[in-house]
């Protein structure tokens, strides 16, 4: 699934409005920190539907690049971090642009990683459907039922699931649990567990 051969890759990370900078930070550290202490081989490039993205809690973000500017064969993975319905997030998670990007890295067998509602556009584009998934999982699982209307095979009892070339994870506490996971895909368990160590966790 991963071409090694390649020298350096890159994974885009969606900002939608709302979204929560406790989840999409995960990946800008813990990939920033697999940069510095062993090798600048994944670049973190940072995507939205507008160039200033809103996030949760009013914090104004500026993304690299348009949804329109991403050319998918540039990328090994896309990630969605979560965010709040209150601020916007799903005006942009269910922008057919980002649906169809995901269908079509989905058809390349590249990694998608989403933490909390992140995946929710995951489940829309039709991906999950008939598979193994989670998504926010507290106040008596409601999103997780409203993720399982989509065809989502809902796993209650896992903090972050994978199947296949997707991952979906629980809360806001597991986004640097998948950033982790996504990091020993796309390089070594070694490296994985070096960052881990070097980062406290």
């Amino acid at each position: 699934m991963i071409n090694h051969k390649v020298k350096k890759l890159k994974i885009l990370l969606f900002l939608a409005k709302g979204v929560e900078l406790i989840e999409a930070s995960a990946f800008i550290d813990v990939f920033g920190w697999h940069r510095q202490y062993n090798k600048e081989d994944i670049e973190v490039v940072t995507c939205g539907v507008k160039r200033e993205i809103i996030s949760t809690f009013g914090i104004p973000l500026k993304a690299d690049l348009l949804i329109d500017e991403v050319a998918e064969e540039d990328f090994a993975a896309l990630v969605i971090p979560g965010g709040f319905g209150e601020y916007g997030f799903y005006e942009d998670a269910y922008d057919e642009r980002l649906l169809e990007l995901i269908r079509r890295f989905n058809d390349a067998e590249k990694m998608i990683a989403s933490v909390c509602v992140g995946s929710f556009p995951l489940g829309k584009s039709g991906v999950l459907r008939g598979r193994r998934g989670t998504t926010y999982h507290l106040i008596n699982g409601r999103k997780q039922k409203q993720l399982a209307e989509l065809g989502v095979n809902i796993v209650v009892d896992e903090p972050v699931v994978i199947d296949g070339n997707i991952i979906s994870s629980w809360c806001p506490s597991t986004a640097i649990e998948v950033a982790f996971k996504l990091l020993e895909i796309l390089s070594t368990k070694e490296d994985a567990a070096r960052v881990r160590e070097l980062m406290g966790y």
